[in-house]
């Protein structure tokens, strides 16, 4: 993919077009999962039979998204977390600045942006984690790349040992209450309550969000640490390698598919089948959609770059698109929340738990096009989105110019 290849863009860095296209699909793809948090109660995430339909068109939309999308893309934005992290530290240290300086600085208004995320808008942030995992995974980003695999790999062994914690209390009975509320079936007052919870007005919401997810960030760190912290460093590697930079030949990219995607998908099919023939007990949600996914996930990320890199085609109209939203990927990000809890909680429309779960996907496909439509034609005005801006001008202590194009 010829587009892949470094382009000066207009504030004299050097961008990598292809990481961008793939953020682009990475910031479509993940509200593919987190409209089920916006529109349906928790445990309908992982759970259909909780809320919002299981049969059907709504089986087939569990089905494709738990398969293809679940996880995957959150995992790709890990991925190109861990690579853009790398290379903001190159650039950092090429222009004589303090790498580390300028790291913490990101990371320590990342977790600012991440906290007002959550607190104030919507309780399925991502930021917060990815700010405190990022400044642990700066000190390791000198490890040559065949180590990053390695402790990466690692890392995944210990996130599958912590999420194995989950089926065996549910076999042994212990914590049920809790696992029900969040993969099972809570009872329909429980739900009855969440509903009504979303539907209410914004000072009835916030109240419940601080209490519920004031220290979330902690416990989330402890269990999903390992697992976010192999994908940054996966993501290291795979911007060395090559690989995210989409200097591989094309015949590499096919291969690596094949195999990435040989190995997965059917292991991903297969426990899909167990998860439906067990109507999605606890036990079998426990295991086969919470624990046995954590080692596929990686070949399944690594599989959907390369088949991003391989259907991008160099100039196409698409493709500029999907380079603009992920270019705009934090604004958008951001974004996505502010329309989404508009449209669904009770200070806006009010639409929560009023859908089923494959009607969420209109609304994605709306959320999709503005996207696409919208981050071209400001990058074309604006050298940076809304967002990027503000994190940029605080992180260097001082407004950055906004006026005047981004590269093409």
């Amino acid at each position: 993919m010829n587009a892949a290849l470094p382009s000066n863009d207009a504030h004299g860095q050097r961008r990598l077009a292809s990481l961008d296209v793939v953020r682009g699909v990475a910031v479509l793809g993940i509200l593919l999962l987190n409209i089920v948090s916006f529109g349906l109660p928790e445990a309908a995430y992982l759970n259909p039979r909780a809320y919002g339909g299981w049969h059907g068109a709504d089986l087939a939309a569990w089905l494709v998204n738990f398969i293809v999308f679940d996880g995957k893309m959150r995992g790709l934005f890990s991925f190109l977390f861990g690579a853009s992290l790398l290379l903001v530290a190159e650039r950092a240290e090429a222009s004589g600045q303090s790498a580390a300086t300028v790291h913490y600085r990101r990371m320590a208004w990342l977790l600012g942006f991440g906290l007002a995320h959550l607190w104030l808008v919507w309780h399925g942030d991502i930021l917060t984690h990815y700010a405190l995992v990022g400044m642990l995974a700066f000190g390791l980003r000198d490890l040559p790349t065949h180590r990053l695999v390695t402790l990466g790999a690692l890392l995944i062994g210990v996130s599958v040992f912590f999420f194995a914690a989950v089926p065996i209390a549910v076999h042994q009975g212990q914590g049920l209450a809790a696992l029900n509320r969040t993969m099972g079936m809570p009872p329909a007052a429980e739900i009855a309550r969440e509903i009504a919870l979303y539907r209410s007005g914004y000072m009835s919401i916030l109240p419940a969000r601080w209490a519920e997810h004031a220290t979330t960030p902690l416990p989330m760190l402890w269990f999903y640490g390992p697992e976010t912290l192999a994908y940054m460093l996966f993501g290291m590697a795979a911007l060395r390698s090559g690989m995210l930079r989409g200097e591989w030949p094309r015949a590499r990219y096919r291969r690596w598919l094949r195999i990435c995607w040989g190995v997965a998908l059917p292991a991903y099919v297969a426990l899909a089948l167990y998860v439906i023939l067990a109507q999605f007990g606890l036990f079998s949600l426990a295991l086969g959609s919470w624990t046995l996914t954590a080692p596929l996930r990686p070949p399944m990320i690594a599989g959907w770059i390369c088949l991003i890199l391989l259907l991008a085609r160099p100039g196409g109209a698409l493709t500029e698109r999907l380079a603009a939203a992920g270019r705009m990927a934090f604004t958008n990000y951001l974004l996505t929340s502010l329309i989404c809890t508009t449209l669904f909680y009770g200070y806006g429309l009010g639409w929560f738990g009023q859908l089923s779960r494959w009607q969420l996907y209109p609304v994605v496909f709306a959320v999709w096009a503005l996207i696409l439509s919208w981050s071209k034609p400001w990058l074309a005005r604006f050298r940076f989105g809304p967002f990027e801006w503000l994190w940029r001008s605080l992180a260097r202590g001082q407004w950055q110019r906004l006026r005047g194009p981004a590269s093409v």
